[in-house]
């Protein structure tokens, strides 16, 4: 059975070579923390998540600081008793984090979909698909549609 394009893209995906992905994620580390980006980096999940290579969407590289999320100590002038560190457990995975992120960043635009890119010892890498839903490649597109719909 012939296999198309896209399964190899995921097979490569499953053991990708770290050498190349490490190289990358020191540039990324580099850089801002939301990067808008012309392709996706994964082809297969970015399409597979909806995303079509026509005008209205783009793609966002987001770089989220991995670890727990520690209250800062008070400075001085306070009693010993409330210098305590509290730590503070996340509500929310770090892929809702970086789409939210992703969000506020471009705020004419609607998060469809994200995927994991990599990580680091410091740091999460995701990829955010946004659509502008005032496109009328996307107002015409019967797949996307939905997203300009007020409702939505």
């Amino acid at each position: 059975m012939a296999k198309g394009m896209y399964h190899y893209i995921k097979q490569a995906w499953k053991q990708p070579d770290k050498v190349t992905l490490r190289e990358r994620m020191t540039e990324w580390r580099k850089g801002n923390a939301i990067v808008k980006v012309e392709k996706p980096l994964r082809l297969d999940r970015a399409r597979a998540l909806g995303y079509k290579a026509k005008k209205g969407f783009v793609v966002a590289r987001v770089k989220l600081i991995r670890g727990g999320h520690k209250r800062s100590r008070p400075a001085k002038a306070r009693k010993s008793g409330s210098k305590l560190t509290v730590r503070k457990d996340l509500q929310m995975n770090y892929r809702e984090i970086a789409e939210q992120r992703a969000g506020r960043k471009f705020t004419n635009l609607q998060v469809l979909n994200s995927y994991n890119i990599g990580k680091d010892g410091k740091h999460f890498f995701f990829e955010v698909i946004l659509v502008d839903p005032e496109r009328p490649e996307i107002k015409n597109d019967d797949t996307i549609n939905w997203i300009a719909n007020g409702k939505n």
